[in-house]
């Protein structure tokens, strides 16, 4: 029986402006989750959108937009960046989502009728944007501990939470088991800051706004964050619903992932809410650093707002994955700046690795005409590259069992360097001169390309297109494990390889550096304008449609088009641009397959209603045969449109 892993991010405010903050959580747990079903773990990985709240509820009155229409609109956004980093995640949540709203009145329920919960009056100090409550002691300097902005003094009828009953036993889990919260500097401050000063009981509703789920038995009281929002690591499972198969499969969660400034809600009230459920406690609650630009916290709230998407477009994906996951000391804060960035993609990513591989192809393909070359036996050099490679699994696994990203990429580094090291040692271009050194230069080569071979697999979870790129020029089709491809000598000569175009583009950094700064410029531009960044990007000239030939109307009328409603959507793990959507027609429910990942999520297409082409002959797309097609059209921008009625009308009627 296969182990399993569950992981997760926190849920994310839908504010709209993500940032290289936001994604920092978000690629580290992807990078995790992949490395974990290469080495075979059945993985779940969480992630999604905290939608409820009285700031949300005054961002979307500001806006001049229904609530929930505004939510939809950020959240797709949100959906689109972690589409465009790669982000491999098996659920996302929305609190909105209506199996969520039911199980969280099903929790308040079950605490209420416990005595967890009771209703009196609370006064406190209340940040909007933070969504929290303080004490009077806690302000700083009269304004917001963790943002630095104004409170207020609220008092309200509310329900609360009796967090002070859990405060001893939440002493004695963090004390006695020191790897539920990790790094050990927030245990610290949890416990000297937090639950040795006194646990005061929760505030757990609200009255003064509207969106949000009702209290089940008082419709005047919404539910708060701590038990709607928190809730969602066992909702998204099935939790309190008619099938909680996924909860009994993968609860405890292995890791709960966090920036530092939400720790005291997941390791002092997130497991007091599962002991009053008597739910088992999740095995690791970790708090990271902050991701920081200059000497400040990227944060909406500041304006040091670096994009994801200006950053993946010009300098790649997985330039950003990658400075995200090996920069920052993991734990720790870590800053952001230009020059480091541009830094490591010139040193690690083009020097270091993109050398490698065009060095390694281009020799075999100019000695032996593209084909990889037979090992004979070893020579000098040859036993030190390959008992490095030979280690490299156990040392990348050890890290990242410990959650060190970095030095886990640190330890893939190595092995480049020395490959690299390796080819100035053992002189290929020499070897190619002398016909008695032929087998002895095959030796070589092979050793280099199956070093890559390893590289390319390690690098699997952390740069996946990179490291598809990398297999792919040595001739690996199918997808690897690390089960059957961390060995050295496994490869087989014979296979073609194919001279590599560079992986990454070398900058001259003060010259790009000047451009960054051009580009910033435009962006606070646009900014104080009050125009979005997207509108910072021009548009290419659209290049004039083919002019197909005119047919005749008895061949147009062969044509049968119907509305239809998509009934469920997923991703083509083969494929970056299909979506297999099953769709009810008229009754019927087809299987449609359609090039629209790179504009609709699958949970966005669930419940559209579209237009079916009906009378095409099935054709299989990646494995799966479609039975049809649906009509789309493209903006001025390039995003997909689909093509619908003016109104929604009954599924199966004629497009005529």
């Amino acid at each position: 029986m296969k182990q399993k892993f569950y992981i997760t991010t926190p849920i994310y405010y839908p504010s709209g402006k993500w940032h290289l903050g936001t994604c920092y959580t978000t690629v580290v747990c992807d990078a995790l989750a992949r490395f974990k079903r290469m080495q075979g773990f059945d993985v779940f990985y969480l992630t999604g959108t905290d939608e409820h709240g009285q700031k949300i509820e005054k961002v979307a009155k500001a806006a001049a937009m229904p609530t929930k229409e505004y939510v939809d609109m950020q959240v797709n956004s949100l959906i689109k960046i972690w589409d465009l980093l790669n982000i491999s995640y098996d659920k996302f949540i929305r609190t909105t989502d209506k199996y969520h709203e039911d199980a969280v009145k099903k929790i308040f329920q079950k605490l209420f009728d416990k005595g967890d919960i009771y209703k009196s009056e609370y006064e406190g100090w209340y940040c909007t944007p933070c969504e929290a409550f303080w004490t009077k002691t806690q302000l700083k300097d009269g304004k917001c501990p963790d943002c630095g902005r104004e409170v207020e003094l609220t008092k309200e009828s509310s329900y609360f939470f009796r967090l002070s009953k859990y405060q001893d036993r939440l002493i004695e889990l963090i004390e006695s088991n020191p790897e539920f919260l990790q790094p050990k500097s927030r245990q610290n401050e949890m416990l000297n800051n937090f639950l040795k000063a006194g646990l005061q009981d929760l505030a757990v509703s609200r009255t003064s706004f509207k969106w949000g789920i009702e209290v089940p038995f008082d419709s005047e009281h919404i539910i708060y964050v701590w038990i709607d929002a928190l809730s969602n690591y066992i909702t998204a499972l099935g939790f309190m619903s008619e099938d909680d198969s996924l909860f009994r499969k993968f609860w405890p969660a292995d890791v709960h992932m966090m920036g530092k400034e939400i720790i005291r809600f997941h390791s002092i009230i997130w497991p007091a809410l599962l002991m009053a459920l008597d739910v088992p406690l999740p095995k690791k609650v970790y708090g990271h650093g902050w991701l920081l630009f200059g000497s400040d916290k990227i944060s909406k709230s500041k304006g040091n707002i670096i994009d994801p998407v200006i950053l993946s477009e010009r300098y790649k994906v997985d330039a950003v994955r990658y400075y995200l996951l090996r920069e920052v000391p993991f734990g720790q804060d870590g800053a952001f700046t230009n020059y480091t960035f541009l830094s490591r993609i010139n040193s690690d990513l083009c020097n270091s690795l993109g050398n490698l591989l065009s060095r390694s192809t281009a020799m075999v393909e100019q000695y032996f005409g593209g084909v990889l070359p037979q090992r004979s036996e070893d020579g000098e050099f040859d036993g030190q590259l390959i008992e490095l490679v030979n280690g490299l699994f156990e040392k990348v696994r050890d890290n990242m069992d410990k959650l060190l990203v970095p030095e886990a990429l640190a330890e893939i580094w190595q092995v480049v360097s020395r490959a690299n090291k390796y080819i100035d040692e053992t002189l290929p271009w020499v070897l190619s001169k002398d016909a008695a050194k032929r087998d002895r230069l095959g030796t070589v080569l092979y050793n280099l390309i199956e070093t890559l071979r390893i590289v390319g697999t390690a690098l699997m979870p952390f740069l996946p297109d990179t490291a598809q790129k990398i297999l792919s020029d040595i001739g690996i089709k199918e997808a690897p494990t690390f089960e059957d491809s961390m060995t050295f000598g496994k490869l087989k000569g014979g296979e073609t390889i194919t001279k590599a175009q560079p992986l990454f583009q070398r900058m001259d950094i003060n010259k790009e550096l000047a451009e960054m700064d051009k580009l910033a410029e435009q962006l606070a531009a646009t900014k104080e304008s009050g125009k979005g960044a997207e509108q910072t990007k021009v548009a290419a000239e659209q290049e004039p449609k083919d002019i197909k030939p005119e047919i005749a109307y008895d061949d147009f009328a062969k044509m049968e088009l119907r509305t239809g409603e998509v009934l469920s959507c997923e991703k083509i793990k083969r494929s970056e641009k299909l979506l297999k959507l099953t769709v009810d027609v008229a009754g019927e429910k087809r299987t449609i397959v359609s090039g629209i990942a790179k504009s609709f999520s699958p949970e966005e297409m669930v419940g559209k209603q579209v237009v079916v082409v009906c009378k095409l002959k099935p054709a299989k797309l990646c494995g799966e045969l479609s039975q049809g097609m649906i009509l789309c059209t493209e903006d001025e921008q390039g995003n997909i449109v689909l093509v619908n009625a003016e109104k929604k009308v009954g599924t199966g009627s004629v497009v005529s």
